[in-house]
This record gives structure tokens, sequence and C-alpha cells, in this order.
């Protein structure tokens, strides 16, 4: 059954559009995760504790639950869906290295990805049909 979930987007609309994963250790392995939240108010509420964190403040979207698994599985990355309710903190460091840049030049948003760039251009275009 479709549900809308809510999913932090930077930059929605232009060539360096992003989704804000999670990254977290599977063994040997750097994963990446995409966090849904179930209410829109909780969302707004973990992309107003990123910008505490300096980081930019991402656009909150609505989007069917199925999508955003459809591009987890294409793009190798998890997901976890946050109930509503569920109080959830943004991790305390930031990755280092850069996947892309804000629209602003001077500010870069610090994500990590071992994707090559042929990759990156799937996820992107697979991220554009989904909005």
């Amino acid at each position: 059954m479709d549900m809308r979930v809510f999913v932090l987007i930077f930059n929605p609309g232009t060539e360096n559009e992003g989704i804000h994963t999670l990254q977290y250790r599977d063994g040997s392995f750097i994963r990446n995760k995409v966090i849904m939240f179930e209410s829109e108010d909780d969302a707004t509420r973990y992309a107003l504790m990123l910008e505490a964190q300096d980081f930019p403040v991402p656009n909150v979207e609505g989007i069917d639950d199925d999508e955003i698994k459809d591009f987890c599985n294409d793009t190798d990355y998890d997901w976890e869906l946050i109930p509503s309710g569920a109080l959830v903190l943004p991790p305390e460091n930031n990755v280092e290295d850069l996947d892309w840049a804000l629209d602003n030049p001077e500010k870069i948003l610090q994500e990590e990805s071992e994707m090559s760039a042929n990759e990156l251009e799937q996820m992107r275009r697979r991220l554009e049909g989904l909005l």
C-alpha cells in the first residue's frame, strides 16, 4: 500500500540536486541510508537540526514511499521509515568528502559517496524522475 512520506532534498530541480542520507558501517563496507519521515513536522524539525550543525536547510519534500524505495534499490541505498512522533537526531559528525556543491558555491554539503561519476549521473536522473 502506497504511503506519502517526507524526505530531505538539497537543491531541488537543479543539476546539484541531492537527497539527504546517513552513512553507517556494515562490516567493512560504508552504506548510505535514506531516512523517510511519516510526519512532515518531524522532517522539518530534523532539517532545522541539520541547519544547527552548519548544514544548509534542505527542502522537505512529500513523495510516495514506493518511489523512494525503488530509488534506494536502484542506487543500492538502504532506507528507514521514521514513525510519526519519533525523535531522530542527526549524527554529530558530518562526512568530510563531498558529493556535490550547493547552488551557492561558497557553501558545500559534507556528505560522502564511493560512487563513480556514471553511478552519480544515474542516481541524479532517477531522483529527477521522482520529483
